[in-house]
């Protein structure tokens, strides 16, 4: 069960860092629907990590399976990326988010 929740877990985090990822190259072919559609789902996985004390539940469900707490004992990430996930990808989402007003601000005027 464990593995299934990880692999699970690695798919979301996937497809979500990859959404962030994909920010500024979606503005960048004025896909402003999109962007939103990202926005909107990365503002609410964000919701559902500040509800649960800034923890996936995905987190959760695995503690359920293992004594293991090591950094990545629920996710397939490294240890130092499963640490720092949110740090880092949050501060990616800002900038993105920048790059998508930037480039929406700039279609606006044209």
């Amino acid at each position: 069960m464990l593995v299934l929740i990880k692999l699970l877990h690695t798919l979301v985090w996937a497809v979500l860092a990859a959404s962030i990822v994909a920010l500024p190259f979606v503005a960048l072919r004025r896909r402003f629907d999109i962007a939103l559609l990202i926005t909107i789902i990365i503002v609410i996985e964000g919701g559902i990590l500040l509800m649960n004390q800034w923890r996936c539940p995905l987190t959760d469900l695995a503690a359920r399976y293992t004594e293991n707490r090591q950094d990545s004992f629920d996710i397939y990430l490294p240890p130092w990326l499963a640490r720092n996930n949110k740090t880092i990808f949050t501060t990616l989402f800002l900038i993105n988010e920048c790059v998508v007003l930037w480039y929406w601000r700039r279609s606006e005027r044209n």
